[in-house]
């Protein structure tokens, strides 16, 4: 898999495609708010997807029919790594303590987020003792 990031637009195309599972320009299209992009601006972002290996295609004949290679969650761990590495210096600790003083975060989304990482914690260390 190539490891460059995705842009903006090949982002909102690889969400379509993941939604889909597979799907040929024109549907990707019909996904998209209005006002809708361009076919040629969608097929040239696909080829591009394709030409990074994120998305392959089937052939129909002159039309193809896309899929991706990578699932969301793959993605979404490699950029969440990366991200880390790149803005908290690789240290989880940093990315919570920024996290825990954003003023987006209220008190219950706090004590949401502790109780996921008591259960996270209480499984690991029951781990420890089998």
């Amino acid at each position: 898999m190539d490891s460059k990031r995705l842009t903006k637009a090949e982002e909102e195309i690889m969400q379509i495609l993941w939604d889909l599972k597979e799907a040929f320009v024109n549907e990707i299209i019909e996904k998209f708010p209005e006002p809708k992009p361009a076919y040629n601006t969608v097929s040239t972002i696909v080829r591009i997807l394709v030409k990074k290996k994120f998305v392959a295609h089937k052939a129909f004949g002159k039309s193809h029919q896309y899929y991706p290679l990578m699932s969301k969650k793959e993605y979404a761990d490699k950029y969440f790594s990366n991200f880390v590495q790149n803005y908290f210096s690789n240290s989880y600790q940093s990315l919570v303590s920024f996290l825990t003083r954003q003023e987006k975060l209220d008190i219950k989304d706090m004590e949401a987020i502790r109780a996921m990482m008591d259960d996270e914690i209480s499984k690991q260390k029951g781990g420890e003792n089998e």
